[in-house]
């Protein structure tokens, strides 16, 4: 199929196809761009295709909110932000490239609004803005009942309804088909600097404690194995200010999206590659292997061939959890969950999605 240029509402085209789905009871693969088809369990479905419903159905510079249609690519709706010095905040990582076939995407398949929400994932600011999910303000969806269903609202006063969008977020398209997302969004920051200074990891891990307790403007902290990057961002006078009290040399700002989207030579190495999500003043007795630590500490990319019962034995000693982003290392990419959230997950997925069509056992073998 190729890729639509056009903008275009095709809601009803996708609701008569889960509608044949559902009266065939035949399970589907909801798909935008495949640039994040590696992340959780690999299924055999037929294929549901979000790119044909694309495009901006409102944008309000001045309330700050965006609404789109789940097919429109991220990259043009970054691009209209940016035309209005805004952005998303919590910087959704794009990839761009195919993992779970290990090559470049297919011509044109650019990362997608529902793909973001519906993966979850966010950048390095997120520890200091917040994630995905605290940015959606309401969305559009097709239930498993073959309904169109709309929840939370197009302005961040309005409430009504806001968890159960946030609950899309993540869900890797398990409770539906996202057909629409209205989300918050923030101005560009008046300076922005990126910063390098030479310390090893612990001393890093250290300094990040230290600066946690300080009023600095520091949107990003990462420890590449190398040196510790930095970037600061706000007004001109607090960001001089700041890096007059830092140190460190200026570096190129180009490395946190290269860092977002797992293009630093870090990522390039063979090993399997696990995300471990820990408190960040935690130290985590990780497996032997190549770290990078991210979001002031909080999340640790590791590359390692240590079996997946010795990675996440050690991240749930340090009250976390690791997920792997590689293919076909273990049977449950994503952290197991508890028997208590296990029954949450299933009694949610049962009210959304009864006869379990959408995207089954994507997240879990369970779901």
């Amino acid at each position: 199929m190729s890729t639509p240029t056009q903008d275009a509402d095709c809601s009803a085209a996708l609701l008569e196809q889960v509608r044949t789905a559902l009266a065939a009871n035949t399970p589907i693969l909801i798909r935008g761009g495949g640039t994040k088809a590696f992340y959780g369990r690999s299924i055999q479905a037929s294929v549901l295709d979000t790119r044909s419903h694309r495009g901006i159905v409102s944008h309000e510079p001045t309330e700050l909110v965006l609404t789109a249609r789940a097919g429109t690519p991220l990259a043009e709706l970054e691009a209209v932000l940016d035309e209005s010095g805004q952005m998303l905040a919590f910087e959704p990582p794009h990839f761009g490239v195919n993992k779970a076939a290990g090559e470049a995407a297919e011509t044109g398949s650019e990362a997608t609004v529902g793909g973001m929400v519906a993966v979850g994932l966010s950048g390095p600011r997120r520890p200091w803005v917040g994630a995905v999910r605290d940015f959606v303000l309401g969305c559009r969806l097709i239930s498993g009942h073959g309904k169109p269903l709309r929840f939370g609202g197009e302005v961040m006063k309005n409430v009504a309804g806001y968890d159960v969008s946030r609950l899309m977020t993540g869900s890797l398209g398990c409770l539906g088909v996202l057909t629409e997302v209205s989300l918050k969004v923030l101005p560009k920051p008046r300076s922005s600097l990126t910063l390098r200074l030479e310390m090893d990891a612990e001393t890093a891990l250290l300094r990040f404690a230290q600066w946690g307790q300080l009023p600095l403007p520091i949107t990003a902290a990462c420890h590449d194995g190398e040196a510790l990057m930095l970037r600061l961002e706000g007004g001109e006078g607090s960001v001089k200010a700041a890096h007059a009290s830092l140190g460190g040399e200026e570096a190129e700002p180009a490395f946190w999206r290269a860092l977002r989207d797992h293009a630093l030579d870090f990522f390039a190495d063979p090993a399997p590659l696990w995300r471990v999500s820990v408190a960040n003043d935690s130290r985590p007795a990780l497996p032997p292997g190549r770290q990078l630590i991210d979001w002031g500490g909080a999340q640790r990319w590791l590359k390692t061939d240590a079996e997946a019962a010795a990675v996440r034995s050690a991240a749930s000693a340090a009250g976390g959890h690791a997920s792997c982003f590689t293919p076909g290392v273990c049977a449950s990419p994503l952290h197991p969950l508890s028997e208590v959230l296990m029954r949450y997950h299933l009694q949610l997925k049962a009210q959304l999605d009864p006869q379990r069509i959408f995207n089954p056992g994507r997240m879990y073998a369970e779901l």
